[in-house]
């Protein structure tokens, strides 16, 4: 008798503690993450709280479109942009478990206007950005095009098809490329003989109940209950202050996927208890991609493996014109966050975790003092502007010696430029600390008893040493031998370096024109995304003959310089 009340006592203790675990958050906590955008005039947000395969809440804040009022709910339909990417990737591991294709299937043969590197380039190297294809985004705004634009599959292959060399070998790296995501729709629907978004209509949505999603291939199709996307105006207040965010995408794969909250319930549910394909189906899914020499990446068809204060979970983030998004699933703990925005200044996973905080409290343990980072102070000290004269100049970070941070006062601002990046205001916390509002960073001068700043260190991400670089001096380098016209025959499109007094302009016909900063005699810098570095080629004489354009996502582009009468009229 004693044995079966002790063994009572411990399954009601263990109610007791499972009960803890599981006790309900109130909405209205929920609700006050998102209370600034719970008001008319604002765009918003849908956000969704799955456990246990169950909806447990869902709710919407804001506008979905400012120009009609309408309200934002759970079933609104967002365009989730790279969210997208691990619905083309459940369709590629279905047909390979069908034997319609092999992972390891060199791309050309299903695609064979992808043109032939020497290199072998599989499905597997595109499912983890492992490719070393371009990506398409940054090819196209190289060649000239602005991402509103209408940009269809086929503008796509069009710039992809004439494409002459890789970024690295297939499979020696990691570059996150949507191109590659374009190629593994175009891949389900030679195979399957139907188009990719009736495909997953028929295939995946339907089967999963998901009867608001679709990939949407046509810019021009009318979706009802969909969102539209915004920005704020600069410098505007009250009714003027968003503006609109076009996106005109008839492209698929990579993004374009169009989706609500309730939907993407069922979807998290079917990693937790498969209704649709099998626990080996997402055990491929969620099987990390490997680089040649073995290292482990922590992308995996179209999901991220991460880590939130320790709990691991996997998702995946989206950004598209005014639109954010993110998805994520805490496998152990068993809840998943949703959280979708028509605001492109709203930051998605911030705001998901701030509700996991709420929901997975039990599970998360605090950390030793000695393991946090120092926390960036966002409120603004009084600063005695005289000693900014100390911090001004260049320093290069020791860890990336080709990133350099710069830092100088206009009239009352401070601002601070990166390698490749505009400027941006800068406000001080203290004496030697200012933060950065575009970004959760900070930077600390290292002051000594006497004279310049030498030392910084920047706060972002952890914390990154740097060292005070002197500029080269203007006189030391010509800029005339930079100065010309440059065509790329990949791109088919031209870019004009002058030169205007002492300064080095980049110019394109549609992007218009920029500064560029000399860094030495073969490397130039521009802060436009789509242009962040330009190595010269020269010569055995030493002569510039052409320059290679590099930015996050595309490496060494090739351009060739043109003779000067190219443009003259005869």
């Amino acid at each position: 008798m004693k044995i079966r009340l002790l063994y009572l006592a411990l399954v009601l203790s263990f109610y007791h503690i499972s009960a803890l675990a599981q006790k309900p958050v109130p909405a209205a906590k929920t609700d006050s993450i998102f209370a600034e955008w719970n008001k008319p005039g604002m765009p918003g947000a849908a956000v969704g709280v799955v456990h246990q395969g169950k909806l447990i809440y869902a709710k919407g804040f804001g506008e979905a479109d400012l120009e009609t009022g309408a309200k934002i709910t759970p079933e609104t339909i967002f365009h989730i942009a790279s969210v997208s990417k691990q619905f083309t990737d459940f369709a590629i591991v279905m047909l390979a478990e069908q034997g319609k294709l092999s992972l390891d299937d060199d791309i050309r043969k299903h695609i064979p206007e992808v043109p032939d590197f020497g290199k072998t380039i599989t499905i597997r190297h595109l499912m983890n950005h492992t490719s070393g294809l371009r990506d398409q985004w940054n090819l196209l705004a190289m060649a000239g095009w602005q991402l509103d634009d209408v940009i269809t599959k086929q503008h796509v292959f069009n710039l992809l098809t004439r494409q002459k060399e890789l970024n690295f070998e297939p499979g020696s790296s990691y570059a996150y490329c949507n191109t590659g995501y374009t190629l593994l729709a175009e891949v389900v629907s030679r195979i399957s003989r139907q188009p990719f978004a009736f495909w997953m209509e028929r295939n995946v949505f339907k089967q999963l109940g998901m009867k608001r999603t679709q990939f949407y291939d046509n810019q021009e199709k009318i979706v009802k209950g969909r969102a539209y996307s915004f920005h704020r105006t600069p410098g505007t207040f009250g009714p003027t202050m968003f503006s609109k965010s076009i996106l005109s995408y008839g492209n698929v794969g990579a993004t374009s996927l169009f989706t609500t909250v309730n939907d993407l319930a069922l979807w998290i549910n079917n990693f937790r208890e498969p209704q649709l394909g099998t626990a080996a189906t997402m055990k491929q899914m969620l099987e990390r991609g490997r680089l040649t020499k073995g290292d482990t990446l922590p992308y995996a068809s179209g999901l991220i493996h991460g880590k939130y204060k320790n709990l691991d979970y996997y998702g995946h983030d989206g950004a598209d014109a005014g639109f954010r998004a993110h998805l994520s699933y805490f496998p152990k703990e068993d809840y998943g966050f949703i959280v979708l925005s028509n605001q492109a200044e709203f930051n998605p996973s911030k705001k998901a975790f701030e509700v996991a905080d709420l929901y997975l409290a039990t599970f998360i343990k605090e950390e030793k003092p000695a393991d946090k980072a120092p926390a960036v102070t966002k409120t603004e000290a009084k600063f005695d502007s005289t000693l900014f004269r100390q911090y001004a100049g260049s320093y290069s970070l020791t860890e990336a010696p080709d990133f350099v941070m710069t830092f100088k006062k206009e009239g009352d601002k401070y601002l601070t430029q990166g390698t490749g990046q505009p400027w941006f205001p800068l406000f001080p916390s203290s004496d030697s600390t200012f933060f950065l509002k575009v970004v959760d960073a900070s930077v600390t001068f290292h002051r000594p008893k006497e004279g310049q700043v030498t030392r910084i260190t920047l706060h972002q991400n952890g914390d990154h040493a740097g060292t005070r670089v002197e500029p080269k001096s203007k006189e030391a380098i010509p800029r005339e031998q930079f100065a010309g016209r440059y065509y790329s025959p990949e791109l088919e499109t031209f870019y004009h370096i002058k030169l205007h007094g002492d300064t080095l302009k980049l110019v394109h016909i549609h992007h218009g024109e920029v500064d560029l900063s000399v860094v030495n005699k073969d490397k130039l810098q521009a802060p436009w995304w789509w242009v962040q570095q330009i190595d010269m080629v020269r010569n055995e004489a030493g002569i510039v003959t052409g320059m290679k354009m590099t930015n996050g996502r595309v490496a060494n582009l090739r351009f060739q310089k043109l003779p000067e009468d190219f443009a003259d009229k005869k």
